[in-house]
């Protein structure tokens, strides 16, 4: 039986770990008599979108994103409205759409799901036409992922002291949304757009999201008092943030927010500069994915307890600073 091609998309500087040793991680774990691996590290930005393109263009059966949600989402920039499938390897900062799908952070749990050869179609969304496939936003999460771009170091705890340091300047603007035949004026915080459920480090901040509804979840988080930011962060970390007065939330196929100017937005945790009027879209079952066997929408099951959360990225920060 001829072997599957399958093209490992390595980002070198994603997360915070050296990825020199990750070639030889996939050759000894990969399923050998079923797949044939070619191995590439991207050498600067879009660079994993070009090399996923090729792979389309050679026959390959599956392209391997190895890095984090940037690097995830170059790659199935390219994969999306086609057949060869998606394996993801986490190995960012934040992971969110690993998370959300139940893929393990460690590599060769991550391979054995690639080699179970489970493959399903999901959801994947674009604003004005940029395609994204865990979250997106405006408002205060932007402006911190822009800050956070241009930070030296990274890791959660660079994340978390961006986050502090931008809050107490942060001022919050007020928004026009358009969905569902409605037209709301909302002086928000966050506006965050979700097919899959969380940021990254099991920061929940669409809980109930699902990639395979055809739907955006929309988070509205309005202003609030430095006094509420302790409840606001367990919420967010025991995917309970949705019950908070200070959030609205909503479903949509579509929806259009419009701002006073052009200004900043994430896509899948990347800054990039967006037009005043930004029109967000799911296109279902768009992008195929190679995901664990069973049922890979996790956010079906029953809420996760905080342990599972919160104390997570706990670990996270502890094992950052080796303590």
């Amino acid at each position: 039986m001829e072997k599957k091609k399958l093209l490992a998309v390595i980002n070198p500087i994603s997360g915070t770990q050296s990825k020199e040793s990750m070639p030889d991680v996939i050759a000894r774990t990969i399923d050998a008599g079923r797949f044939d691996v070619t191995v590439r590290f991207t050498q600067h930005a879009s660079h994993a979108t070009l090399l996923a393109e090729e792979a389309i263009k050679a026959g390959f059966y599956g392209v391997i994103a190895v890095g984090g949600d940037g690097t995830i989402n170059e790659v199935a920039a390219a994969l999306r409205d086609s057949e060869v499938a998606l394996g993801i390897i986490p190995c960012g900062s934040g992971n969110g759409l690993a998370r959300h799908l139940g893929i393990p952070m460690n590599a060769e749990k991550a391979i054995e799901i690639i080699n179970c050869d489970n493959i399903e179609a999901l959801d994947y969304c674009t604003a004005n036409d940029r395609p994204f496939f865990c979250t997106c936003g405006v408002g205060f999460d932007a402006h911190v992922s822009q800050k956070f771009a241009e930070a030296k170091k990274r890791g959660p705890l660079s994340y978390i002291q961006k986050t502090l340091m931008e809050y107490l300047k942060y001022r919050c603007k007020t928004y026009v949304i358009e969905m569902n035949g409605k037209v709301v004026s909302e002086k928000a915080f966050v506006i965050a757009c979700g097919n899959a459920s969380q940021y990254g480090n099991n920061a929940y901040i669409t809980p109930r999201a699902s990639m395979h509804d055809g739907l955006i979840d929309v988070t509205v988080l309005h202003p609030f008092t430095p006094l509420d930011t302790a409840l606001l962060g367990l919420l967010l970390f025991t995917r309970h943030i949705d019950q908070d007065t200070n959030i609205n939330t909503f479903r949509t196929p579509e929806l259009t927010i419009r701002r006073q100017a052009p200004d900043v937005m994430h896509i899948d945790g990347e800054p990039v500069m967006m037009d005043a009027d930004i029109h967000i879209k799911c296109h279902h079952a768009g992008i195929r994915m190679l995901l664990p066997p069973g049922d890979s929408d996790r956010n079906k099951s029953i809420l996760k307890p905080i342990e599972n959360g919160f104390w997570d990225f706990v670990s996270t920060i502890r094992e950052e600073l080796n303590i």
